[in-house]
């Protein structure tokens, strides 16, 4: 019999006053401080993340910038379904991610949107899919976390923070602005709630680097069959 310590430091085991230790691996967001405030130390592979932003373009995106970077240094897939703007693909490139593995997704409807996560969630290649959907009904929700958990990439949701319905999602953040700084609010993660906001001071996006004007043509388009 395992001694009593041994179990309650066991990674699946989370006591209810503490921020809860999880079996799944996470990937740093790249920012300490929020890093301090995630489960396993940053966004949750294998499980489904939704990130409601105040408004769009608000610093939503760049959250995820440092994790995408390391993903395709060590050569997995990013994977972009259908974002409301064209993609940067400099911008991308000054973040330091890997053009060659950013893969960008086009579709007409929320049902080809959701078919297309479960797919690239389920390749095992596949290091994080980020998606924009803003209706999302909970069994489709729990759909891409059963999807995610089958891969073990990460499932980023982005969302309109208008409404913010009940979901099975295992980290829901709200992302807002507060005098030039960035303000992230854990709505849910497994564990304890956390009540003080997490701000940060996200930088500007790095300097283009030379040559990098036509990186669009080095991004992947895919389009969901009519």
């Amino acid at each position: 019999m395992q001694p009593l310590e041994a179990v309650l430091n066991h990674p699946a085991i989370w006591r209810g006053n503490d921020c809860a230790r999880v079996a799944i691996p996470s990937i740093s967001t790249g920012f300490p401080e929020l890093d301090a405030a995630l489960p396993g130390g940053g966004w949750p592979a294998a499980a489904l993340t939704e990130i409601y932003a105040k408004r769009p373009g608000i610093g939503e995106l760049q959250l995820l910038m440092p994790a995408a970077a390391r993903l395709t240094r060590d050569g997995r897939w990013i994977v972009l379904i259908a974002p409301p703007h064209i993609p940067y693909a400099p911008a991308f490139v000054a973040h330091g991610l890997r053009l060659p593995r950013l893969v960008l997704v086009r579709t007409s409807s929320a049902e080809e949107s959701f078919w297309a996560c479960e797919q690239a969630l389920r390749h095992q290649g596949c290091g994080a899919v980020l998606a924009w959907i803003d209706r999302a009904p909970e069994r489709a929700l729990k759909r891409l976390q059963l999807a995610a958990e089958a891969g073990s990439a990460a499932a980023l949701l982005f969302r309109s923070a208008r409404v913010i319905p009940a979901s099975p999602a295992a980290l829901r953040l709200h992302v807002g602005r507060l005098q030039n700084r960035t303000v992230v609010r854990v709505l849910k993660r497994r564990g304890s709630d956390l009540a003080t906001p997490i701000v940060l001071d996200l930088p500007n996006s790095p300097a283009t680097p030379a040559g990098a004007r036509r990186a669009n043509h080095d991004i992947r388009l895919l389009e969901t069959a009519p």
